[in-house]
């Protein structure tokens, strides 16, 4: 059945970089090749973070070098600067790179420096020796974070997060993620600002990244859906956040649950492409890697068994 929207499954690099413990090359290389057979056309597969910073990401290449690609499938990798991109592109002239890799901005100055330790003008400058340096050997993702509210600033003016779009539009980045990163957006907002997203900076693709850290993360991916956005992230489990190295915010960070936003997609009738027999074997499997118990509740209650009824309406 075709897919009515496109999700990102982010377990494996936004999920695991707030992961203190270290996962074997082998477990990560089992996530993603199981998120690829369930019918994820985007992956977040891994980062080339400097290993000190994130030491999760060490094995980036070598996981890369190792993983079995299934046709039609965006497999990410996340870049922090040029020598990211340089990593980026060497394992693609060795025939094993990602074919996705992001770029990453925040809408707040004091995001951008605590999370970045420069400037936003100076991280901008960043981006455009990135996007030079990688051309057109990839599908580029570009990224928005605190776009509906900063820890350190509080309210973030969506002209600025319009703005980003735009300069990220002009370097050739179509697709865009609007990161609600600390869990700040509302239904309300969300529909405003994707809304402006549309009607301002028309060319780009929104891409909904929302975290769930008060519970509203469904309802904003509804609300998201809603105002025409057809890309989103998640996470099984709600794992993910900042960096475990890196951290702002208190309380719970993580994702918003795959399984949970598959699971209401389809009881919508909005077609995820998602294999549905294997999603909760997986959410386990997640589980099982990470040794606990994670958030997903379709996980310990099952899928809405109205879903038939919805599928077949």
């Amino acid at each position: 059945m075709t897919a009515d929207v496109t999700l990102c499954e982010c377990f494996a690099r936004d999920g695991l970089q707030h992961e203190p413990d270290f996962i074997t090359t082998s477990l990560k290389r089992q996530l993603i090749e199981r998120f690829a057979m369930l019918g994820f056309t985007r992956i977040e597969a891994t980062s080339y973070s400097n290993p000190k910073v994130v030491p999760q990401f060490a094995d980036a290449s070598e996981l890369l070098k190792t993983l079995p690609r299934k046709a039609g499938v965006f497999y990410k990798a996340t870049c922090a600067n040029v020598r990211a991109v340089e990593r980026a592109l060497a394992d693609a002239d060795a025939g094993y790179g990602a074919n996705e890799i992001s770029f990453l901005v925040s809408a707040s100055e004091a995001h951008t420096q605590k999370n970045l330790k420069r400037t936003r003008e100076e991280q901008w400058h960043n981006v455009r020796e990135m996007a030079a340096a990688a051309g057109n050997r990839f599908r580029i993702i570009g990224t928005v974070s605190v776009a509906f509210g900063c820890p350190f600033e509080g309210r973030v003016d969506p002209g600025v997060v319009v703005a980003d779009a735009a300069r990220f539009a002009a370097l050739g980045v179509t697709h865009v993620a609007i990161g609600d990163t600390t869990g700040m957006a509302t239904p309300l907002s969300v529909k405003a600002l994707f809304a402006q997203l549309a009607r301002e900076v028309p060319q780009v693709t929104p891409v909904a990244h929302f975290h769930d850290t008060r519970g509203t993360g469904l309802a904003n991916y509804v609300a998201a859906h809603e105002a025409g956005v057809r890309f989103f992230d998640s996470a099984f489990g709600g794992v993910g956040g900042h960096p475990a190295k890196v951290k702002y915010g208190g309380g719970f960070t993580g994702n918003v649950c795959t399984e949970d936003l598959v699971d209401l997609f389809e009881a919508m009738g909005i077609h995820t492409g998602i294999d549905l027999r294997g999603l909760i074997e997986t959410a386990h499997f997640c589980e099982e890697v990470l040794q606990r118990e994670l958030h997903g509740r379709v996980t310990q209650s099952g899928l809405n068994p109205l879903i038939s009824a919805a599928t077949d309406s």
